[in-house]
């Protein structure tokens, strides 16, 4: 009997096509054209002496800017202000935005078309400056910090989002409840939102960002300077000189810089732990099966 030769088995060999070449590169020049501003922002705080031009790494290293910033007391209660319309406005935003978007995918409600077409129909228009000041006065809002938790409640964008993420979800599980004499509510908080993770992440990081970024907001609305957010006070000290008077050998550019990384500081540190619900939210209602 003839003796069977093995014949070792060989991985067919991968071609690198010229345009996973030039995908590369180009993806690249683009993450160093977003990285490079950072990363003189950065550098700038740690350089007590400030410049102009681009640099890889301070000359004169200094932690100085940071102490500056935070032993500016009038910068305390701004940061308080902003960390705390940051949380209540997510909150508040991701409530109507889950519920919003649940209801209408619910096909049992009455005049769910009708609801779906005046939201996106406040998508493309609007009131305005002076009516939208109007209603903000009658409910109170003017000079109160509050109006950043209730001016970003309700995002219509987001809202929609959510619904066609909602839609996603396959109808047999809906079913499946219901024949278990699970009722609506129930659904939307055993079922809805357990699945909801990445939506939720998403959404939520979008909510958190526009309200600790907005500016012109508390520019239009607010005058007490007991009541203005982080972003506001931090231009002031930017655009109009306000910096504090300290013993620090620092310059006004390295202040500047200090300042603009503590604000962005706390997504820095956000973002890595919801990066992967985040990146699978991108996607939401994109894909339908």
């Amino acid at each position: 009997m003839a003796e069977m030769k093995k014949v070792a088995y060989r991985k067919p060999k991968k071609h690198v096509h010229a345009f996973d070449v030039v995908n590369y590169i180009v993806f690249i020049i683009i993450g160093l054209l977003v990285l490079i501003p950072i990363w003189k922002v950065v550098a700038d705080s740690f350089n007590a002496v400030g410049v102009y031009q681009f640099q890889l790494w301070p000359s004169h290293p200094t932690l100085d800017g940071y102490r500056t910033i935070l032993e500016t007391s009038k910068l305390y209660r701004p940061f308080i202000n902003s960390f705390i319309t940051t949380i209540l406005g997510t909150v508040l935003g991701l409530v109507l935005s889950t519920l919003g978007g649940y209801v209408l995918t619910r096909t049992e409600m009455p005049g769910r078309n009708a609801l779906s077409y005046f939201l996106l129909f406040t998508m493309i228009f609007s009131g305005g400056m002076i009516p939208e000041y109007l209603v903000m006065k009658q409910l109170g809002l003017v000079n109160n910090m509050w109006i950043l938790v209730v001016k970003h409640g309700m995002n219509v964008y987001n809202l929609v989002l959510m619904r066609n993420f909602f839609e996603g979800i396959p109808v047999s599980l809906f079913e499946a409840a219901e024949i278990d004499g699970c009722s609506p509510m129930g659904i939307f908080f055993k079922i809805v939102l357990p699945l909801s993770k990445a939506a939720l992440a998403s959404i939520g990081l979008m909510y958190a960002v526009t309200v600790w970024n907005d500016y012109s907001t508390v520019k239009i609305y607010i005058t007490d300077p007991d009541q203005v957010n982080f972003q506001y006070q931090l231009r002031n000290m930017i655009m109009d000189g306000d910096t504090p008077t300290t013993s620090y050998a620092v310059s006004q550019n390295t202040l500047y810089y200090a300042g603009i990384v503590c604000a962005i500081l706390p997504f820095m540190i956000a973002y890595p732990f919801l990066q992967k619900y985040f990146v699978k939210g991108v996607n939401i209602g994109a894909v339908k099966e």
